[in-house]
């Protein structure tokens, strides 16, 4: 019998992502509380940039950014948000949209998988996702309740489970 498989991978649909912040973007210009004070949210390559005149009203901006991923369905661990920082005459935060699982990441992982895991359990790192596999489809679900059990600081999704 052939071995069962699945990948676990960190994906976030970009058009999700899009529309967030182009409601939150809509939201920042009509809110009351956002008028004359040069609040905004814009995407610039990989980043997405908030300005306003105090720190309190940038974090508010970043509570709507975030607030609109939930609607949208893409997990706050994808997200990764610096603190405010002073530019000028006003405070800036610089978020960016975390994609695929980074090494050290994966490496732990494997690690939870090699010591928590069901005993027939393989895994490789492939780039920026992993391989598991087993005789038993049983032992992989267990070690997909397992990973989702855990508390890591991505959001994993299983695919091509084979």
């Amino acid at each position: 019998m052939a071995d069962s498989s699945f990948d676990i991978v960190s994906k976030v649909d970009p058009q999700e992502v899009a529309n967030a912040l182009n409601q939150a973007h809509k939201e920042v210009e009509q809110r009351y509380d956002f008028k004359g004070v040069g609040a905004s949210i814009e995407q610039s390559g990989e980043k997405i940039l908030m300005k306003a005149n105090s720190e309190e009203r940038v974090k508010a901006i970043l509570d709507v950014f975030q607030s609109k991923l939930v609607k949208r369905g893409v997990s706050l661990k994808s997200l990764e948000d610096g603190k405010p920082f002073p530019s000028g005459k006003e405070f800036r935060i610089e978020a960016k949209i975390k994609d695929g699982i980074n090494q050290e990441q994966a490496k732990k992982i494997s690690k939870i998988i090699r010591e928590e895991g069901p005993k027939s359990i393989k895994s490789q790192i492939q780039g920026d996702e992993l391989r598991v596999s087993s005789k038993s489809r049983d032992d992989l679900q267990e070690l997909q309740a397992l990973l989702k059990s855990k508390d890591l600081e991505v959001d994993l999704q299983f695919v091509n489970y084979r």
